[in-house]
C-alpha cells in the first residue's frame, strides 16, 4: 500500500543513516560533479520520491538541508542548482586559484574520488591524551571518522583518523545528525564539513605538522618513504573542533590542499 505525502518516513534503527540524509547525499554528488548543471532544476518532489522509494516530507527535509547548505535554491517556480555567487552557489570548475590563505580537504573531499575510498563514522572513546583537548571526560565517547585511500591495485595509499570534540558535535547541525550513529555509518558524506563549519559561525584555524615517522614505521613497502600529517582545527576563540592524523606513501600519494582567495 503506497505510504501518504505526508507521513513521514518511520525512525530508522540505532546507527542506521537516517533517509533524508540519504536523499541529500545522493543529490550533494550530484550537485557536486555537475551531473546536475548550475541553475539547472530539480527534478519535482514526487519524481524524487519515486527515484529514492521514499516518500515526499524526506524528499523536503532532504532539499531544506541542501538550501541551509546553499547547495540549491527554490522559488516559485521549483528547486534549482545554485550557481550565482550572490546566493552561495557552486562554483563552476576551473584552475585553481592563486595559493592565498589554505584551505585543506578533509579526508574524502573532492579531490578523493578519483581513488577507490574506504570511510567510516562510529562512536568511541579517544586516546586518553587526547580527551582533554577534545573537552571530554576520561572514556567519553565521540564521533570518529575512519578514512582509506587504496590504489586501484589494493595498495593503501593513505590512512586517516578525525575525532570530532564535545563544541564541534554542539555548534555544528550537520555534525550533530550522525549523533544517533552509535553503531556506525559507512560512507559517510563529510566533504562539506568546513563548509558546515563557515556556515555555523565558526572562522576554522587549521594547524598542520608534517614529519616521517621514524623508525622502520618510517617507510612503506618498496622502500618509499611513508609522511604523516598532524591536523587541528580550532574556531576563533581557540577551541578545538577536530584532531586528525593522516599517513600516506610519499611514492604513491600526493598531499592535497585547497586555496581560496
Amino acid at each position: 500500500m503506497a505510504v501518504p505525502d505526508s507521513a513521514p518516513d518511520s525512525e530508522p534503527p540505532e546507527g542506521v543513516v537516517p533517509r533524508y540524509l540519504r536523499v541529500a547525499a545522493a543529490l550533494r554528488d550530484d550537485l557536486v560533479r555537475h551531473a546536475l548543471a548550475p541553475g539547472s532544476r530539480l527534478p519535482s518532489e514526487r519524481s524524487l520520491a519515486q527515484r529514492y522509494h521514499v516518500n515526499r516530507q524526506t524528499v523536503r527535509s532532504a532539499l531544506q538541508l541542501l538550501r541551509e547548505e546553499r547547495l540549491v535554491v527554490t522559488d516559485r517556480r521549483g528547486t534549482f542548482a545554485a550557481h550565482d555567487p550572490s546566493l552561495g552557489g557552486i562554483p563552476r570548475p576551473g584552475p585553481p586559484p592563486a595559493p592565498s590563505a589554505s584551505r585543506p580537504v578533509f579526508p574524502g573531499g573532492p579531490r578523493a574520488a578519483d581513488a577507490l575510498v574506504r570511510a567510516s563514522l562510529g562512536w568511541e572513546p579517544p586516546p586518553s591524551a587526547l580527551a582533554p583537548r577534545l573537552h571530554l571526560a576520561p572514556g567519553e565517547p565521540t564521533l570518529v571518522h575512519r578514512h582509506r585511500v587504496l590504489a586501484p591495485q589494493g595498495p593503501e595509499l593513505q590512512r586517516a583518523v578525525s575525532w570530532f570534540s564535545r563544541a564541534a558535535l554542539e555548534e555544528i547541525p550537520q555534525l550533530a545528525r550522525y549523533r544517533r550513529a552509535r553503531y556506525g555509518v559507512r560512507q559517510p558524506d563529510l566533504r562539506l564539513l568546513y563548509h558546515w563549519m563557515h556556515q555555523a559561525g565558526l572562522r576554522a584555524t587549521h594547524r598542520e605538522s608534517v614529519r616521517v615517522p621514524p623508525g622502520p614505521g618510517g617507510a612503506a613497502a618498496g622502500g618509499a618513504a611513508r609522511l604523516s600529517v598532524h591536523r587541528v582545527v580550532s574556531d576563533q576563540h581557540g577551541h578545538v573542533l577536530e584532531v586528525t592524523d593522516i599517513e600516506f606513501s610519499a611514492r604513491e600519494a600526493a598531499w592535497t590542499y585547497e586555496y581560496s582567495l
